[in-house]
C-alpha cells in the first residue's frame, strides 16, 4: 500500500451510484476541484442538490460502457455488487484507478478519513476499517484545532503576515481553538501583559517574543512602536501572532494595528477572543444581563479616560469598568452625584478565570472603603448594577 495525495482540480472524476455514500464522496470531491460526472438512475437529494447547482453533472441512466472515458478516477457506489464488480473490472483495464464503497478488500483504491486545519491535510487508513479511521481522524482534528501538534512551518513563506489573536479573559483554556492554532504556527509572537502567557511556554525555542507592555501606563512599546514592529517582521517574511488580553476590538486597539497593517501592504486576519467585560463577571457569577435586571451593558475603559458621568449615571442596565480600581472611590461618588442611587450593588472581580479569582461586593456607597480594607487591586472589572448582587446567589 502507498500514500498519495491526488490533485484533481479539473480532472474528470466518475461517481457510480446516487445514494448517501455517493453523495458524501462527491462533496468531498466537489471541494477538491474536481469535473464529477455521477452516473446513477436516480440521486438522494443531497447529490440532487449539487446537480442543481451545477456543481456536478448527472448522467440520469444506469452505468454503461464507455462512462469511464477521459476520467482520471472512478468511485463506485451503488449499492449492487455485480454492478460494483463491473466499474472495477472497467477501471482496471482502462488502468484507472476505482475505489469500490462495498469491499475494501476489492478495491484498488480507498478513501481515507481526512482532516483540514489550514493548509495542513492528515489522511488516516486503517486497515479497511472505516469507522476506525473515522475515530482516529477526529482525534487528529482536535489536536490539530487546538495546536496540540507541530504545526509550525519551516519553509518561509511566499509572503509574511500578521493575525491578531483575542486570548481571553485569563485562562489560558478559553483561547479560541483558532487562536492557539494560530500560536502553534507563530514565528514572532507579540503579547501583551493581560494575554493568557502560559501560552507562551509551549512556543518553539526559536520563537520570537516581543514584549508589547507591562502596567497601564507604561508600556514597554508605544502603540506606533507596536505597529512598526508588527509591519517590519511582516514584511521580512515572519508570521506574526498579536496576542492580546480579551478581544482585540474591545478597548484593545485591535482597530489601529489593522489599520497599520493595512496601509502597509501586509496581510493581517483578526481572530476574536472572549471579552473580559463579559467572560470576568461571568465567570463570578454575575451575568452582565438578566431579565428584570438588565436588558444592556455599558463598557468603559476607565484608566484611560475621562468618563461624561451625567451621561452614565443616567443610563439603565449594567456598567462594567476595566481596570478602574485605583479610582474607584472618584468613580462611585461621581455616578451617587449625577443620580445614581447610592445602595446600586457593585462587584470587583480580581483576576478572573485565573485561580487567583476574587470577587468583592458592595454598594457605590460601601465599594471603595471595602476595596481599601481588602488591598483590591488590578487587573480587575467593576460591575455596577443590580446584577452585581448575583454575586452571592449564583
Amino acid at each position: 500500500m502507498h500514500g498519495l495525495f491526488l490533485d484533481l482540480r479539473g480532472r474528470r472524476v466518475v461517481m457510480v451510484g446516487g445514494g448517501p455514500v455517493a453523495a458524501r464522496r462527491t462533496v468531498r470531491l466537489v471541494e477538491d476541484g474536481a469535473d464529477v460526472l455521477v452516473v446513477a438512475p436516480a440521486v438522494c437529494e443531497d447529490l440532487a442538490a449539487l446537480v442543481g447547482s451545477g456543481a456536478v453533472r448527472w448522467a440520469q441512466r444506469d452505468y454503461a460502457d464507455g462512462d469511464l472515458a477521459e476520467a482520471w478516477l472512478v468511485h463506485t457506489a451503488t449499492g449492487v455488487r455485480e454492478t460494483d464488480a463491473r466499474v472495477a473490472a472497467d477501471a482496471e483495464a482502462a488502468r484507472v484507478w476505482c475505489v469500490r464503497a462495498d469491499d475494501a478488500a476489492l478495491s484498488a483504491a480507498w478513501s481515507p478519513a481526512v482532516t483540514r486545519a489550514g493548509d495542513v491535510t492528515v489522511a488516516v487508513s486503517a486497515g479497511g476499517d472505516p469507522r476506525r479511521a473515522a475515530r482516529l481522524r477526529s482525534a487528529i482534528a482536535v489536536l490539530l484545532d487546538t495546536g496540540s501538534l507541530p504545526l509550525r512551518h519551516h519553509r518561509a513563506p511566499a509572503a509574511g503576515g500578521v493575525t491578531l489573536v483575542g486570548g481571553g479573559p485569563g485562562d489560558p483554556g478559553l483561547i479560541t481553538t483558532k487562536g492557539r492554532r494560530a500560536l502553534a504556527e507563530a514565528d514572532v509572537v507579540v503579547v501583551d501583559r493581560l494575554a493568557p502567557r502560559a501560552l507562551l511556554d509551549d512556543l518553539d525555542p526559536d520563537v520570537e517574543v516581543i514584549e508589547a507592555g507591562k502596567a497601564p501606563h507604561a508600556h514597554t512599546l508605544t502603540q506606533a512602536e507596536i505597529n512598526a514592529v508588527l509591519v517590519e517582521r511582516a514584511r521580512a517574511g515572519r508570521r506574526v501572532v498579536r496576542l492580546k488580553g480579551g478581544d482585540p476590538y474591545v478597548l484593545g486597539r485591535g482597530g489601529e494595528e489593522v489599520q497599520a497593517c493595512v496601509a502597509a501592504g501586509v496581510p493581517v486576519t483578526v481572530v476574536p477572543g472572549v471579552t473580559s467585560a463579559i467572560a470576568v463577571p461571568g465567570a463570578a457569577g454575575i451575568p452582565v444581563t438578566h431579565r428584570g435586571l438588565s436588558r444592556q451593558v455599558t463598557i468603559l475603559s476607565a484608566h484611560d479616560s475621562t468618563p461624561h458621568w451625567p451621561t452614565l449615571a443616567q443610563l439603565d442596565g449594567t456598567l462594567v469598568l476595566l481596570m478602574g480600581v485605583p479610582r474607584l472611590g472618584a468613580y462611585a461618588d461621581a455616578l451617587v452625584a449625577h443620580g445614581r442611587d447610592a445602595a446600586t450593588p457593585v462587584a470587583v472581580v480580581e483576576n478572573g478565570t485565573l485561580p487567583g479569582q476574587r470577587t468583592t461586593v458592595g454598594t457605590l456607597a460601601t465599594i471603595a472603603d471595602l476595596a481599601v480594607a481588602r488591598a483590591v487591586a488590578n487587573p480587575a472589572v467593576i460591575v455596577v448594577g443590580d446584577v452585581a448582587a448575583l454575586a452571592d446567589v449564583l
